[in-house]
């Protein structure tokens, strides 16, 4: 299990970490700063979710840890563990096509909503993190 004991760190390798689907309680962190952008986090077993300036990032029911979150222009990497089949969203472009990729598979292609949502599952493991990749087309 890699979950996150601190709740939000930056990883050698560039990316943020976040979340703890084996917390009982709901607990929260705000203000961590990131590549010039506040970042405020909020997880348990039945939620994890992640805003950035006070924006909307990412969000699963129940609560995951993500690992190595990247983000750029029209994509979004990661990689996620939790329990159970789990409901994911995150904040991407509004109206646009992507493609969601989980463990080198197609899972589908989404459209993006007006707020630029994009949301998908996934059936998830404690011990092994699946890699989430999603691409604008």
């Amino acid at each position: 299990m890699a979950t996150i004991k601190e709740l939000i760190r930056i990883e050698a390798a560039g990316g943020i970490s976040f979340g703890n689907y084996e917390l009982a309680q709901k607990t929260k962190l705000s203000d961590f700063e990131y590549n010039g952008d506040l970042y405020k986090v909020k997880t348990f077993r039945e939620i994890t979710k992640l805003e950035r300036n006070g924006m909307f990032v990412y969000e699963s029911v129940p609560g995951t840890t993500v690992l190595d979150m990247k983000v750029d222009t029209g994509r979004m990497e990661f990689a996620v563990e939790g329990t159970d089949n789990t409901q994911i969203t995150v904040e991407m472009e509004a109206e646009c096509e992507y493609k969601v990729t989980i463990d080198r598979e197609v899972a589908g292609f989404i459209d993006s909503n007006l707020g630029g949502k994009v949301s998908f599952s996934a059936d998830l493991n404690p011990d092994k993190a699946v890699q989430v990749k999603i691409e604008k087309i």
